[in-house]
């Protein structure tokens, strides 16, 4: 009789975690087990917003998702724990610039693989990087455009520097690639973090800087920096009277990204779930208004495209910390 309610007993476990499982399946799983959204960035910041935004707009069709923030590492942290978690559907989280396209190559040693550790689920949104120059050096020296700037670099060897929130930052990693397209030289100065770059340059300590565009706007709406160029191919809907970098350096495009990821190993079906739900979230106009307050873009994708999309942005990237010669031991 022991042996027989053994066996029933474990037989009955068995029959709640098969039904646990196949609720993955259909969808209801959410409802009783919240999802985990892993954010490897501190709360408030923009990829924060924008995860938090999604999270209340994905409630009726996956439920609750709670967010963790698991900041630190340049992001190497958070996306860590989502690669190591199990392959359930439960934990996602997100992938950006920097976790799965700089730091591959800018860590000496690098605790998960951003090429197989992860399964796309959807790109979620771009924010264009500018190239701005303090407004009273723009004038001083007679710099209205980028060939402006390049112009004037060429003629004044050495005399020219740029900030940056610190070695192998986006703003250093973008600088780095202009200075090689356009065959100038300008002296690097890392500060530490984008707000410090940010204070340097609108004090005239450095002369430009690539920032993020939700960080520079408050500064070229006021006035006190002049923007040049956007770093994507096309114009950006926040700036649309300011020229794409690629109108002078053809093919020049480097601007920050973020998407959502699950383990790698997570089943297709669930993957597929997630995408629907996320992707129709980026959709809604009320998610589309508040991404515009930060000045990101919704780019929802398929896994496939999400996937591909971060291949080529490793591959990019691989060049661009090489030249910078950033290193992070």
């Amino acid at each position: 009789m022991t042996y027989r309610r053994t066996l029933l007993k474990s037989l009955t476990t068995l029959a709640v975690a098969s039904a646990a499982t196949l609720s993955i399946v259909d969808g209801a799983w959410a409802q009783s087990r919240p999802i985990r959204l892993i954010v490897p960035y501190a709360a408030g910041g923009p990829i924060d917003v924008t995860a938090r935004v999604l999270a209340e707009r994905v409630k009726e069709s996956l439920g609750t998702v709670i967010i963790d923030n698991k900041p630190g590492a340049g992001g190497n942290i958070g996306a860590d724990a989502v690669a190591k978690a199990a392959p359930d559907g439960l934990t996602i989280g997100i992938a950006a610039t920097a976790t799965h396209a700089v730091n591959p190559w800018l860590y000496a040693k690098m605790p998960y693989n951003a090429a197989t550790d992860f399964a796309p689920i959807t790109q979620m949104v771009r924010v264009p990087n500018v190239l701005v120059v303090n407004a009273e050096t723009a004038k001083r020296l007679n710099i209205n455009s980028v060939k402006d700037l390049i112009a004037y670099a060429k003629a004044n060897p050495a005399k020219l520097n740029y900030g940056s929130g610190g070695n192998g930052s986006a703003g250093h990693l973008a600088g780095e690639m202009f200075k090689a397209q356009a065959g100038i030289f300008a002296l690097h100065i890392p500060y530490n973090g984008g707000n410090p770059a940010q204070f340097a340059l609108l004090s005239g300590q450095v002369d430009f800087n690539f920032d993020n565009l939700a960080t520079a706007a408050p500064g070229i709406k006021s006035g006190k920096l002049k923007a040049l160029a956007v770093t994507t191919l096309t114009r950006s809907p926040a700036l649309p009277d300011v020229p794409p970098l690629a109108d002078t350096l053809k093919g020049f495009a480097i601007d920050t990204w973020w998407g959502l990821v699950a383990p790698a190993g997570t089943p297709k079906d669930v993957i597929a779930r997630l995408n629907t739900a996320f992707v129709t979230a980026l959709n809604t106009p009320e998610a589309q208004t508040r991404f515009a307050g930060l000045l990101a873009e919704p780019v929802p994708s398929t896994p496939e495209q999400f996937g591909a999309f971060m291949k080529s942005e490793m591959a990019k990237y691989q060049g661009v910390v090489k030249a910078a010669g950033a290193k992070v031991d």
